[in-house]
């Protein structure tokens, strides 16, 4: 049975902006995480996105936790290596999935990611139950991939082959799931160091793209763009046919689909993350949702939620929690008669 706990700041680190800062900068290291099995997935006849794969001696018989990262983040960032080291230890197989473009993936794909392209990751998943007959997955998600596994849990019903898609349970942490609300929080005045660098390593791969698929993007724009604001109104609205950063967010926000959601569904949350505000969490829309349940702490900041380390846990209570949540699920939905 899955028990929610009240995350305690590691000392020093109970305001929203250093936690943030810290967790993204230290280093860490990974004990007993093998190297991944690295496959190519295709998702469209254009393009492929990578998965980083972390088998189980029987993987059948294991259950498999796919995973997300957030903006301009890949399968090795941090909490992705730090959520799978967890859920490997507990007897998981663990699929670190890289959004178009990232992890190195630029040449595979003549597109651009965004905050609500939920087709990659439901082919993956297609894909991974065929390939490997797997039958119990759960999704987790950190910030723009956090959004990204609620509006899939959000859109899994409505699917023909749903009932063939055994995905049992969903994990969110520091989710952004009203994209207007957080790209306006980052254009807040104390919030301009991470705005700089989520647009700098945004144009930094325009450029990269534009290297392997010479002609397709105008890079005239790149310049004078300042805010990730501009960047999604002069390449990835358009790009992905949205036509404008405003008609982009209102469509692909996890919180249009959160209501549909009828799988175990947790989503963790901070009240002093920079750029995620925490009003997203305390509406109707959440809250009336059986099956989705709101972990939302007084710090933890973005994607950190950085505690004491003890000799049985390196002090990241999220990783730990979301992992233990999906654990508890997992084995609900296992028992006879679950549905």
């Amino acid at each position: 049975m899955f028990a929610d706990t009240r995350f305690v700041p590691a000392r020093g680190l109970s305001a929203g902006h250093v936690m943030t800062i810290y967790a993204w900068a230290r280093g860490r290291r990974y004990p007993g995480l093998p190297a991944p099995d690295i496959r190519f997935v295709r998702v469209d006849p254009e393009s492929q996105v990578r998965a980083d794969c972390y088998w189980q001696p029987n993987r059948r018989g294991a259950s498999t936790l796919i995973g997300l990262h957030g903006l301009e983040g890949s399968s090795e960032a941090h909490y992705m290596l730090g959520v799978a080291l967890k859920a490997w230890r507990r007897g998981w197989n663990v699929v670190l999935l890289n959004q178009r473009n990232c992890g190195g993936t630029e040449h595979l794909t003549p597109g651009l990611y965004h905050s609500g392209l939920t087709a990659d990751p439901l082919e993956v998943l297609r894909a991974l139950v065929v390939s490997e007959q797997l039958t119990s997955i759960s999704l987790v998600g950190y910030s723009l991939g956090g959004n990204l596994v609620l509006k899939l849990a959000g859109e899994l019903a409505g699917l023909p082959d749903a009932p063939a898609l055994p995905v049992v349970a969903v994990a969110a942490v520091s989710p952004t799931i009203d994209l207007s609300l957080c790209v306006e929080a980052l254009e807040w005045r104390q919030n301009w160091v991470y705005q700089w660098n989520f647009v700098k390593r945004l144009k930094d791969r325009m450029r990269r793209k534009a290297l392997v698929f010479p002609g397709k993007f105008d890079l005239r724009p790149l310049d004078s763009i300042r805010t990730i604001r501009q960047f999604d109104d002069a390449y990835t609205a358009p790009a992905n046919g949205f036509g404008t950063a405003a008609r982009y967010y209102e469509q692909c926000g996890a919180i249009r689909a959160i209501s549909r959601i009828t799988i175990p569904t947790l989503i963790i949350a901070a009240q002093d993350d920079p750029f995620v505000p925490p009003s997203q969490f305390t509406g109707d829309i959440v809250r009336t949702n059986a099956h989705v349940r709101v972990s939302l702490q007084h710090h933890g900041g973005h994607c950190g939620f950085v505690g004491r380390a003890t000799a049985d846990s390196d002090g990241y209570w999220a990783e730990e929690t979301a992992v233990a949540f999906l654990t508890a699920a997992a084995a609900t939905s296992a028992q006879p008669g679950a549905s």
